[in-house]
This record gives structure tokens, sequence and C-alpha cells, in this order.
């Protein structure tokens, strides 16, 4: 073969990953689709709002058929995904009865907001709303705080007013609003969050990483999209 002829075919190589590489790339960059798109946020007046006292929430039926754990970084872009493509049909699958879900907040990624501690302080507020005790306003403000409104990592965040606006604009008394506002509980989601954190790093060897979700003490793997299907069939 001539030097000339393998040039060629070396180039046409080089065009063909290329091209490869290109379309990898866009179909990754790709938002996957909403799942049960057009239900919204969980609205049985039934689902209710818990906060344990090691943080964790609990929102769900009393009679929930099973319980998931999920563990989310309010500033994690890859949980705001999660939340994105999975929180419509979670909702309906909580009113149903069908699925409770236990919320433990870590705040690992403190260092990359505006503020230096917006995880710990969304976290604060989310105890806040929950300790209230409505599912459906616990669940219109989580879904404000991880998918409408969530910010981007090193951008800037929300401070404690506009935490304390979002509370209101999911239903929140003013009472739960004030304790947003005035960071009531930001001292006890410090603790809740290193003990969610050190709880993490126990199931992953060390390696903690959002969002992770467990049904007992399996991994879900939230890449397969009929995860919640096959968790609550």
């Amino acid at each position: 073969m001539s030097n000339t002829t393998t040039y060629a075919l070396g180039g046409v190589a080089v065009v063909v990953i290329a091209l490869i590489v290109i379309l990898v790339m866009r179909w990754s960059n790709e938002e996957a689709g909403v799942r049960n798109d057009g239900y919204g946020v969980v609205h049985n007046p039934a689902v209710v709002s818990v906060l344990a006292p090691d943080g964790a929430i609990l929102l769900g039926r009393v009679d929930a058929a099973n319980t998931i754990d999920l563990y989310e970084d309010p500033l994690c872009p890859a949980c705001g995904e999660v939340e994105r493509v999975y929180a419509q049909e979670i909702a309906q699958k909580i009113d149903e009865g069908a699925l409770a879900v236990r919320y433990r907040f870590v705040n690992f990624l403190d260092p990359r907001s505006a503020s230096k501690d917006y995880s710990t302080r969304a976290i604060a507020a989310n105890e806040c709303v929950a300790e209230a005790g409505s599912g459906p306003v616990y669940a219109k403000f989580h879904e404000l705080l991880f998918v409408s409104d969530q910010p981007e990592e090193n951008g800037d965040d929300l401070s404690n007013q506009q935490l304390g606006e979002l509370a209101r604009k999911a239903g929140a008394s003013e009472e739960v609003v004030q304790c947003v506002v005035s960071g009531a509980e930001v001292e006890a989601a410090k603790v809740h969050a290193k003990t969610a954190l050190d709880q993490l790093n126990g199931l992953l060897g060390g390696k903690a990483a959002t969002p992770s979700v467990y049904d007992g003490p399996n991994r879900l793997d939230v890449n397969n999209e009929n995860w919640v299907v096959e968790v609550t069939s």
C-alpha cells in the first residue's frame, strides 16, 4: 500500500472518529424526557411530611407500601436532573400510597456555592417546611428547590429571604417562612447533614455521591428509566 493511500485512509478514519465523538456528545447532552409529565407534585392531602430526629424527611402516606431513601445535596445538578425527570412519576406513586421517600440531605457542596453555606441553609429550610407536616406543601417546596429554582454550582445562590419566598410560594405558613428566613434550623442542619454524609460514606465505602437512592440495602440505578416502576411493582 502506498504512503498516499495510507494517509488518505488515515484522514478518513480521523473524520469518522470525530463524527462519532460529536454524535456521542450531542446524544449525552440531550435532556431525558420527563416521566409522567403533567402530573405535577404530590397533591393528596393524606400525604404527610415528617422530620425525624436525625434530620431525615419522610414524605408519604402513613400506609405507604414501600419506602426508599434518597440522598441529595441541594446544590447537586445531578440531583436536580433526577428530580426533573422522575419527580412527577414519584409524586403519583406517593399519592397512591405505593411509595414513600425518605430524603437524607448532605452538604458537601457548600464550598461550591457563592455564600459557601448554601447547601446547609437549604437543608435548614427543608427542615422548617417539613416539620409543619403538610406533604403537598413540602413536595412543592422540594420541587422549587431542586428543579425550578436550583442554583448552579459556583454561581449565585439563594439568600434565606429568597428561600423563605420559595416556602411561601409552596404554600407554607408565615411561621414556617420566618423559620426559613431566620435560619432557625441551620445549626441543626449542620449536624443532620454530617449524620447523612457519614451514612452515605458507609454505604459507598467512603466515596459519597449524590444522588444515591436505596431500597433497603439495595442501591437503585437511576440511569434505568424504569427504576420507579420497578421499585413499586
